[in-house]
Formats: structure tokens, sequence, C-alpha cells
């Protein structure tokens, strides 16, 4: 990886955020849900047999909402996660995410479109430890412009959009209040600072959709609340639609709806969530 300073980085990022960097995509209508599903079966083959997690299962997300879901251990949270950002495949049914019917998309075309469009924190950061933080940002940027302009190509160039990814990469540090950490490596960061890099990671695409596994579930309550409130504030201040499964309780009733997955249906849950 090319040295940078992350400072010089910071003091250049704010006029990359709109460059040939910036996922380019079909204006879509905000009226219009960002998610449809529709008839969603998933099944899997397991030594004991045919495994079911949902069958005819719906599910409408407004473009601009921040939706929790909630359910025991083994309900299918993640998995459903996984089919909306095109990770998984259903064995049934319509996904629309993004103005993309997602059960249709080849391997490199899922890939392609979870680098332009979804963002994903897990519950464990993932990131990786040889990199600084900066580096790990930036990370999404250098993968989908080395898949774009192919392996081979001018030097001078290939420096040139490195340059340019890490200053922007620098901007999401600032954003998440990590500038100071971009050199530093994930071992040297505490869990609430690693997860916030983690965040930075997922929405340095500018991508319309968040989808969180447990974000903050490895994490203390105070840092917990920490995390969650800089997830809305960036929900909020970049027009994210997010998706948060959780097990507390308390932060899904600070968001626009909570539902509940059971026996491979979603039901809402009245926890005194916005309106």
């Amino acid at each position: 990886m090319t040295q940078f300073s992350p400072t010089a980085a910071s003091q250049a990022s704010r006029p990359m955020r709109d460059s040939a960097l910036r996922p380019e995509r079909e204006p879509q209508n905000t009226d219009d849900p960002i998610i449809r599903v529709t008839g969603l079966e998933k099944t899997y083959n397991t030594a004991r047999g045919a495994l079911t997690l949902f069958r005819g299962l719906d599910l409408e997300i407004e473009t601009g909402a921040m939706i929790a879901i909630v359910g025991q251990s083994g309900a299918g949270k993640s998995t459903l996660l996984h089919i909306l950002g095109a990770l998984d495949a259903p064995t049934a049914g319509t996904v629309i995410c993004a103005s993309t019917d997602v059960a249709t998309l080849t391997p490199r075309q899922a890939a392609a479109f979870r680098n332009r469009e979804i963002g994903y924190v897990w519950q464990f950061h993932y990131l990786l430890p040889e990199f600084t933080a900066l580096e790990n940002v930036a990370m999404p940027l250098l993968a989908r412009d080395r898949a774009k302009s192919g392996v081979s190509g001018d030097r001078s160039s290939s420096l040139g959009w490195k340059r340019e990814a890490l200053a922007i990469a620098a901007n999401w540090l600032h954003e998440v209040g990590l500038e100071d950490r971009g050199s530093h490596r994930p071992g040297e960061l505490s869990g609430g600072e690693q997860q916030r890099v983690a965040l930075a990671r997922a929405l340095v695409n500018s991508p319309r959709v968040l989808l969180a596994d447990e974000p903050t579930g490895d994490l203390d309550e105070i840092t917990a609340g920490r995390v969650f409130d800089l997830v809305e504030r960036l929900h909020v201040t970049h027009g994210l639609t997010s998706i948060l499964v959780t097990h507390n309780l308390d932060l899904a009733a600070r968001c626009t709806r909570a539902l509940r997955l059971e026996s491979g249906r979603l039901t809402p849950l009245a926890l005194g969530a916005k309106g």
C-alpha cells in the first residue's frame, strides 16, 4: 500500500466526494420502496433433512427508513440480511433492493452490487490486522476501481486513484471521529474504535442501504450507545436506508419501525418506535 498522510488526506478529501470514485446510479423514485420482498423462501439441505427458514415472507421498506429486526437466535435474521445484500440467494421469491432484482445476479454481478449499493457492518469488525485504519476504510474503493480498470494499467493512473481513495477514506475517518487514528492498526484501537472504522469502511462507497448485523452486540452498554448514536447520525446525514438486526430492544425502539422475525414471518413490534 502506498504511504499516504492521513492529515493531508483529510484536508484534501472534501472535493473528492463527488469524484469519479462515486458510483453511477439510475435515479430512484423516492416514493417507491427501496426494498421489496415478495414470497421469500429459503430452505437449506441438512443432514437431518430440509430446513426452511422462510416461506411466503413479504417485506417493504421505504427509502430513508431505519428498521430494526429482532428475534430469537436461529430465527433467520442474519440470513435475511444476507439475502437482501446479495450475500446469499433465496430458494424462491422476489427480492428487489436498490432497484435491483438481487435473486437474478451472477456472483460477479452480486459482488459489484454489494460494493456499489450496500454497506455492511457485522457484530465483529473484520478489519484486516496488517493494514492501518485508513487503509481498511479505503479497501472497498480500491477493490472496486481495480476491478473496473483491470489489473494491468498505467502505473501513474493506478497511483492516482489510490491517492484519491485514501483521501476519501480519511474524510470518512473524520466523520466517525477517528481522524487522528488513521495510521493505527486495528490491534492498537479499542473495540468501539474498531467498530467505528468498520462503519466508515461500510459507507466509504456512499451506498444507499446500510445492513447492520448486531453492530453493537460485542460492545459494553456505554460504547454500544455511542456507536448507535453515530449510526443514527450518519443514517440521517447521508440519507441512508438502514436495516439493523439487534437484540437490544432499547435501541430497536429508536428506529422508524421494529419488526419481529419468528417462525419465518415478520410482524410489527410495538416498542414506542419513531413515527
